[in-house]
């Protein structure tokens, strides 16, 4: 009996992921990860992980500051270009105008 490729799911972090953990207030571990999207950045979270990745549509202040993090230190490592950082500082202004970065 062959398999079909189509009915088989592969939910697999691709290059482009941008992936941290922290802790919810219940004390639970939580996964999140970004992806750059044209000119947006999707953000997927999961509580365990082999849980679902499920959207995340409204992510707090301490996510977009995490994501900044992380693709500062990318920018470092020549993985984004240096132009992503201030796009993302523009967003996070946008999303949250008293935040200091």
């Amino acid at each position: 009996m062959r398999w079909l490729a189509w009915n088989c799911r592969i939910d697999v972090a691709s290059k482009g992921d941008i992936g941290w953990k922290r802790r919810d207030n219940h004390g639970g571990r939580m996964e999140f990860k970004a992806k750059k999207v044209g000119d947006r950045w999707l953000f997927r979270v999961r509580n365990r992980r082999f849980d679902d990745w499920r959207e995340h549509r409204a992510p707090p202040l301490e996510d977009w500051l995490e994501l900044l993090d992380a693709v500062r230190r990318r920018i470092q490592r020549n993985l984004i270009p240096e132009i992503e950082e201030e796009h993302l500082i523009k967003t996070i202004r946008e999303k949250y105008p008293e935040a200091a970065l």
